[in-house]
């Protein structure tokens, strides 16, 4: 149901799982807890660096969509300045 909100109080996106395309070519997959000036929290994260990854993040988002998101970080933030994308998983 498109607007609403599952936790009052809370964004659209909470408790969503998102991608988030962040510098330096990295991927994160999470789920949406909150937006602030600082940056964007995420729980329960997946990461694809491609400086450290043997695999193309075609190939991880494959295996992520196949098996589920494989939680690498119980919460990251990712740094305002380092946004580049925001999106659904689902999307």
């Amino acid at each position: 149901m498109s607007g609403h909100v599952f936790h009052p109080g809370h964004d659209e996106l909470h408790g969503v799982t998102v991608v988030v395309e962040a510098a330096e070519g990295r991927t994160l997959v999470g789920r949406w807890h909150e937006q602030t000036p600082r940056g964007v929290l995420l729980h329960d994260v997946a990461v694809h660096d491609p400086l450290k990854s043997a695999v193309s993040k075609e190939e991880w988002f494959v295996k992520l969509r196949k098996f589920g998101v494989a939680v690498e970080l119980k919460h990251a933030v990712v740094p305002a300045g380092q946004l580049l994308d925001i999106r659904r998983l689902v999307e």
